[in-house]
């Protein structure tokens, strides 16, 4: 049988590289593990780090097809973040004037959640612990 031990990173390609590591940095909080630009291929690779454990990386390339539809779209749907106060960290980010949709409860797990857009309008999930 397949042996995984964990998701080693999650990649995710942006329209606009510094509102992109503006918001994962500034907003999100993830620390920067290095920034590389590929003159070839005119993009940025950007490694960010949450908690010390590295989870995304950023890329850059020019003009990036959109996303076909949202939030249905086939292929991966969303980036959740568990976090351990979901008001706390909904009053954070509208103060910081991101959009965010009201808290729900997960019907199955009770537990709370509510979503925001990065800055391509890609669905971001904070689930509380």
């Amino acid at each position: 049988m397949l042996q995984l031990n964990k998701i080693n990173h999650i990649t995710i390609i942006c329209s606009d590289y510094q509102k992109s590591k503006t918001f994962s940095t500034t907003i999100l909080g993830l620390t920067i593990i290095q920034e590389i630009y590929r003159e070839e291929r005119q993009s940025y690779k950007l490694d960010l780090a949450l908690n010390g454990d590295y989870v995304i990386e950023l890329f850059s390339f020019p003009n990036p097809p959109k996303r076909p539809s949202s939030p249905e779209a086939a292929g991966l749907r969303h980036l959740a973040f568990e976090v351990n106060d979901i008001q706390k960290t909904r009053d954070f980010l509208v103060n910081q004037s991101i959009t965010a949709e009201a808290i729900r409860i997960d019907e199955f797990t009770q537990k709370s959640f509510f979503f925001i857009a990065d800055p391509d309008n890609l669905p971001v999930e904070f689930y509380e612990k």
